[in-house]
């Protein structure tokens, strides 16, 4: 039987299929390391398809890091992802990412003349057009070297039990693969809600460019902080408050569910419930979704 709570002395068909469901839960549980990022960028495409891309391409981005990482933990080499310290650097890093994204598309690129490269990867964009969604796959790729509960069971229990180094990094894989398949399925939630609105082409792109952004934006800074204090007092990483629920990302609150909801329902929620408001008050037409 699967033991997706404490998987030990897993076989190695049940070890890959452990490493896939997992993946499943991973990505259709609260977790601060995708569900911000595939609303946000599903929010700003404003389409179920455009929504099912943003999860595909972010997530492609986190599968490709899992199955590197599931190779190393093959060969043993993974200890350096798998303490606080290392979890801290990478909310400082994925909010250094999403802030200047939120921050691109509130300012529709016209900001980054000065960085040739920046200007070069995210051209200007305007008002009538999806937020880009370039940068999904690089957030993905950062936000993959987060650890956790079902870091820990794929590097420490399943990689190892791989026959060869040449498959070391399939666990990874299927891990990645099955939190793709629910990311896609989340992004497309998100983008058919703001697209079965009642409103305008132009106005659910100016909804979703000022929702993404502030969620993005705000959302990065907030990542940066809790990296931040984490390094400072790592005391702050481990609190948790048991909710009795055998589900990883549900057994207990901590900060990374905090983080969750804080970004999603709180920045994303008040701005989407700005931006309705304010296109009620002020409306560019309407359009049947």
């Amino acid at each position: 039987m699967l033991n997706l709570w404490n998987p030990s002395h897993l076989s190695l068909s049940v070890g890959l299929i452990t490493a896939f469901i997992l993946g499943m839960i991973h990505g259709i549980t609260p977790d601060e390391h995708t569900w911000p990022i595939t609303f946000s960028y599903s929010i700003g495409s404003y389409s179920s398809k455009k929504g099912m891309l943003s999860g595909l391409v972010f997530s492609t981005g986190f599968t490709l890091q899992r199955a590197i990482a599931s190779e190393l933990a093959f060969m043993a080499l993974t200890g350096f992802l798998m303490s606080s310290s290392s979890e801290n650097l990478v909310y400082i890093i994925v909010g250094i990412v999403m802030a200047i994204s939120g921050y691109y598309i509130l300012h529709k690129g016209r900001s980054f003349h000065l960085i040739p490269w920046l200007e070069k990867l995210l051209p200007q964009t305007d008002d009538s057009k999806p937020v880009p969604i370039r940068l999904a796959f690089l957030h993905g790729i950062i936000a993959g070297c987060g650890t956790g509960a079902f870091a820990t069971i794929i590097y420490t229990v399943i990689s190892p039990t791989m026959p060869s180094v040449w498959v070391g990094f399939v666990p990874g894989l299927l891990f990645g693969l099955g939190t793709l398949s629910m990311q896609v399925i989340i992004g497309a939630l998100f983008g058919w809600w703001i697209q079965s609105r009642n409103i305008s082409q132009s106005s659910k792109a100016n909804i979703g460019q000022f929702v993404s952004g502030n969620t993005l934006q705000y959302g990065g800074l907030l990542f940066m902080l809790a990296g931040i204090l984490g390094l400072i007092d790592p005391s702050i990483s481990d609190w948790g408050v048991n909710t009795g629920i055998r589900v990883h990302n549900l057994d207990s609150i901590n900060i990374g569910v905090i983080l969750v909801v804080i970004i999603v329902a709180g920045i994303g929620g008040v701005s989407m419930w700005l931006a309705l408001r304010k296109n009620k008050e002020n409306p560019l037409g309407t359009h049947n979704g």
